[in-house]
């Protein structure tokens, strides 16, 4: 009897951002239904606060499966040759509780991350989005674009980051990878001003979005942000949009974009619509007129890790991929 192991290569091989956008809307929805289960995360702080090790355990009801990932979040890495998150997906079955799988946690999150903003990008911006700003330009703002360019016709696309040698980085390497122009802007208003759709993929601590510069229909996908001292976004454009969440237990302890516009009184606890899953299944409203300007503020969910785990795991069976780890060398 046997584990298998997934590299980073094997997960992006095995779970193609198209189908994993599919799957995260899965996910929320079954989570929705009350047919899985997420703990808060559990967070761990180096003594100088210049990291963390994260811990969210997850059960999976659809596919009968739990697991945990554990991860570090080391924003230094940003600009760097490594991710600023590393760790790996521990996966489980519920029957007998063996362990199935250990994915790497870098390609998972990256992949992941940017297929939840898809789903929420696809319920809740509107159709003819296609003028987009990405703020950042790491791992997550080439995911993003790719799930951008999935579930909207993306016609332009304008990059701004705190250092432009990685925002011009970025645009040579993703204009060659799917030959769309992208410019590179020297600010994040030029960037925002008048885009239909924006990411958010930066290690900020302090707002580099403001309410003021937001369009008329425009759909924020905030994602940088997952702890309560820290924010993408100012009051003002949490004001002004309609927020949307994964988990509105988790944004109500973890989202500092939202609770420090509360702190500001910009923003209440009333100020969150629904929880995704909620509007996949029906049970909320989405976009209401092509004005509004709507917000995802993305968390980030451990049942999204064992969703997005276990296909891959499926895929491998199905592939013959990934290094299988018998359990006795394990002591499992």
């Amino acid at each position: 009897m046997h584990m298998i192991a997934l590299s980073g290569d094997d997960v992006r091989a095995l779970l193609p951002m198209d189908r994993c956008i599919d799957l995260m809307a899965e996910a929320l929805a079954a989570l929705a239904r009350g047919q899985a289960s997420v703990p808060l995360r559990t967070l761990m702080w180096l003594p100088d606060r210049s990291g963390l090790l994260g811990m969210m355990p997850a059960y999976y009801g659809p596919a009968n499966v739990m697991g945990i990932k554990v991860v570090s979040v080391m924003p230094g890495n940003h600009g760097t040759a490594y991710d600023a998150h590393q760790g790996s997906v521990l996966l489980f079955e519920t029957k007998h509780g063996r362990p199935l799988a250990l994915a790497d946690a870098s390609a998972i999150t990256a992949i992941r991350t940017a297929a939840v903003s898809g789903a929420a990008t696809r319920l809740l911006a509107r159709e003819d989005a296609g003028d987009l700003a990405i703020l950042g330009s790491g791992t997550q703002a080439a995911t993003h674009l790719e799930a951008m360019k999935a579930v909207r016709p993306i016609e332009r696309v304008r990059v701004w980051s705190r250092t432009q040698a990685n925002a011009e980085a970025f645009a040579r390497r993703e204009c060659e990878r799917y030959g769309i122009p992208i410019e590179v802007v020297s600010d994040a208003e030029r960037a925002v001003r008048d885009a239909s759709l924006i990411c958010t993929t930066t290690s900020a601590r302090e707002p580099v979005l403001r309410g003021q510069w937001l369009a008329s229909g425009a759909h924020v996908n905030a994602v940088g942000s997952s702890v309560r001292t820290a924010r993408e976004l100012d009051g003002a454009a949490v004001g002004r949009g309609r927020l949307f969440v994964d988990r509105r237990e988790s944004a109500l302890n973890e989202a500092g974009d939202l609770l420090l516009a509360i702190e500001e009184g910009a923003a209440t606890t009333d100020s969150i619509v629904a929880e995704l899953g909620d509007v996949l299944i029906g049970a909320a409203g989405g976009r209401r007129h092509p004005d509004d300007i709507t917000i995802f503020e993305s968390l980030g969910l451990g049942v999204e890790d064992v969703a997005a785990a276990w296909f891959a795991y499926t895929q491998a069976l199905e592939e013959g991929k990934g290094m299988p780890l018998p359990l006795s060398a394990l002591n499992l």
